[in-house]
């Protein structure tokens, strides 16, 4: 993983380079102060003081100084800094410290750390970027600020890396890993003990090879007298579609498949790093959908965890079953809040696109803090209704409720409308069906997995459960 501890330090008057910021609406006026030599040096760059757009600006220095220098870039309001509007800079400048010229970053720390994240397991720079380092007076929020990296750069390297080196064993060695040094507990549920307890994992997984079999993996952490916020993750490592087989163009990413486990690990981390005064219940369900002669089937009738019985329509809306037994289990223990992630539906992003998770839930003050905390920070959800009339579209014949709804239309509502009935009715339950990816380069954000929601959902929980919550 990328470290962002040395990437955003203490403003101690060191050394470092200047950044100017300015308003496209002020350029003019800036422009008409500065020096022929500046207004020229601008002119050549083509900087028109445009958010996003960057020039370097000559020092005071002797002549031939090469290393006098500034930067001065657009920004949409110097007020209210967004978490990507310093990422281009830290993506493009040259090794050093910088300082802004006025005022802290804020929320842009953030977007100078995630640009300088890499995905370097499989590959080596001939020559590396050398780190950009920025300076702030804003200490207090150095740590929270890094550690929101940390979590987003978790979720990058766990959804980048391909699933032969991300099936179920190596889900649960992440778990193992970020528990570690919290001190947090992690018990794993396998083999027999999974097929009787958490059927529908059990049978999502077992045309894996014996390497990859299914499992619940569990953590917990923190005082158990305080509120139980639960977070369940699919953990879905690679799907083929089972017997009812994607074509190769929906298969190639679907590496990203556990993108669910990925966030709800991401939160749990954030929940850790920040001690909110929380009693922590993570629930991961790891399996490999694959094909082989003992693959579950098309019209197959599987028990849950719960005690209903569920016919196979498709054996490709695997996601939904294993988070039915994990929902399950999640319910048992009476969370004050339940939470969820998962890449559960293609129907969710034609609706709503990659950037935006779809948003579900049976408590409107949930909808609604979301919604204003999404717009606050810059990772916005989106809110999709859980109508309990398309619920007929998962009737069965022949079994209490089918995993596939007939006709294709709404297709991310009824995977929710599946997943509400393993929910108990007086728990408030957020779901967010997410992408998990980015399908093109954004300044602080490179294609490839990609953290959506993740930060919405903390800062919802440090709103509700925070020291001052």
């Amino acid at each position: 993983m990328t470290d962002f501890s040395d990437l955003l330090k203490a403003d101690n008057q060191q050394p470092a380079r200047s950044i100017h910021l300015i308003e496209n609406k002020g350029f003019d006026a800036w422009l008409s102060t500065q020096p022929d030599k500046v207004r020229a040096i601008v002119a050549a760059q083509r900087f028109k003081g445009k958010a996003g757009e960057q020039a370097i600006l000559p020092g005071d220095g002797l002549p031939g100084d090469g290393n006098d220098w500034s930067v001065v870039a657009g920004v949409a309001s110097k007020e209210a800094l967004g978490p990507w509007c310093l990422a281009r800079l830290a993506e493009t400048l040259p090794e050093g410290s910088y300082r802004l010229a006025e005022g802290t970053p804020g929320a842009a720390a953030l977007g100078w750390l995630t640009a300088q994240y890499r995905f370097d397991r499989y590959r080596k720079d001939d020559a590396p970027a050398g780190p950009r380092v920025l300076l702030t007076g804003g200490v207090a929020q150095i740590d929270p600020t890094v550690q929101l990296a940390k979590a987003v750069a978790l979720v990058r390297d766990l959804v980048n890396t391909p699933a032969a080196d991300m099936g179920p064993p190596d889900l649960e060695a992440a778990v193992e890993k970020v528990a570690k040094p919290f001190g947090a507990i992690v018990s794993v549920t396998r083999g027999d003990a999974l097929e009787q307890g958490f059927p529908m994992i059990h049978a999502v997984g077992k045309a894996a090879d014996k390497s990859f079999a299914p499992r619940l993996i569990e953590l917990t952490w923190g005082d158990p007298s305080h509120p139980r916020i639960t977070l369940v993750g699919k953990g879905i490592c690679f799907d083929s579609g089972g017997l009812d087989i994607k074509p190769s163009s929906g298969m190639r990413l679907m590496k990203k498949d556990m993108g669910g486990a990925a966030h709800a690990l991401g939160l749990a981390r954030l929940v850790m790093a920040a001690r909110l005064p929380v009693r922590l219940h993570l629930l991961i369900a790891a399996a490999e959908n694959a094909i082989s002669g003992n693959a579950f089937r098309p019209g197959d009738i599987l028990r849950t965890r719960k005690g209903l019985t569920v016919e196979i329509g498709n054996t490709d809306a695997e996601g939904r079953l294993v988070l039915g037994d994990a929902l399950t289990r999640a319910g048992e223990e009476k969370p004050d809040l339940l939470i969820d992630f998962a890449t559960l539906t293609g129907a969710a992003r034609v609706a709503v696109g990659p950037d935006l998770p779809a948003l579900f839930t049976n408590d409107d003050g949930l909808a609604a803090d979301m919604a204003a905390i999404g717009a606050q920070i810059d990772d916005p959800t989106w809110r999709l209704p859980l109508w309990d009339a398309y619920a007929d579209m998962l009737k069965s014949d022949v079994a209490d409720i089918n995993n596939a709804g007939e006709g294709g239309f709404a297709g991310a509502i009824t995977a929710a409308l599946f997943l509400k009935r393993f929910v108990p009715d007086d728990t408030p339950w957020l779901h967010l069906d997410t992408f998990a990816w980015r399908p093109s380069n954004k300044p602080g954000r490179p294609k490839g997995g990609e953290a959506l929601g993740m930060r919405a959902t903390f800062s919802l929980l440090q709103q509700r459960y925070g020291k001052d919550g």
